[in-house]
This record gives structure tokens, sequence and C-alpha cells, in this order.
């Protein structure tokens, strides 16, 4: 698995029939994102929180992920208010995980720079 340089890499377009990565492809991939994802028990997607000091970064924050979702065309799911958003990517084609969820992470980690 080539999974070192998630930064420069770009989704692929699903066409159906994928598999979700293993789970130890998926503990490789864990390791060079932010370590505040967190794979969720069902095993079927990856979650972070953050945290904001006001609505105006929190928005800033969102709308910068929509618009790097539209270009990767690999959406999550977001919950957001006054100064939180909780980011979840999953590949429902798949059933679960795949590279595509671990690169838009990586990429939602470059927009704040952590």
């Amino acid at each position: 698995m080539q999974n070192n340089d998630l930064s420069a890499a770009q989704c692929e377009p699903c066409q159906g029939g994928i598999k979700p990565l293993a789970a130890s492809d998926i503990q490789s991939y864990l390791a060079v994102i932010h370590a505040a994802w967190v794979h969720d028990e069902s095993g079927h997607r990856i979650e972070r929180a953050f945290k904001f000091k006001n609505f105006a970064k929190t928005m800033f924050f969102v709308n910068a992920l929509a618009h790097l979702a539209d270009q990767q065309g690999h959406h999550p799911d977001v919950t957001f208010g006054y100064n939180y958003c909780r980011v979840a990517f999953t590949t429902h084609e798949a059933g679960g995980l795949t590279r595509n969820d671990f690169i838009c992470a990586k990429a939602v980690d470059g927009l704040l720079d952590t």
C-alpha cells in the first residue's frame, strides 16, 4: 500500500464494486493523518472534532471544507454549530473506508496546518 504522500493525492471516482480497506490498511492510513481522527466503533468511518473561537471562524472552516470536498468529489458528513465542527468520512459505495477517505482527511488537516 502506498500511503506516504496522501497530501499530494487526488480522490479516484467510485465506479462501484470497490471494496473497503482491510483493518491493517486502515491502521496504516491512520498513522499518516492527524491523531485527532478517530476510527469509529463500526469500523466504517473516520471522524474528527474541531473547536473554533467563534461562529465566523467555524463558518470559514466549513466553507473551505465544502470547497475541498467538491474539488475531490468526495463529501463528508458535517455537523457544526457556534464554535465546533465534526467531520466524518466514509465511502458509501464500498460500505466502509477507502483510500479516498484518508486523502480527504489529510486535506482537511491541511486546512488548519495541523
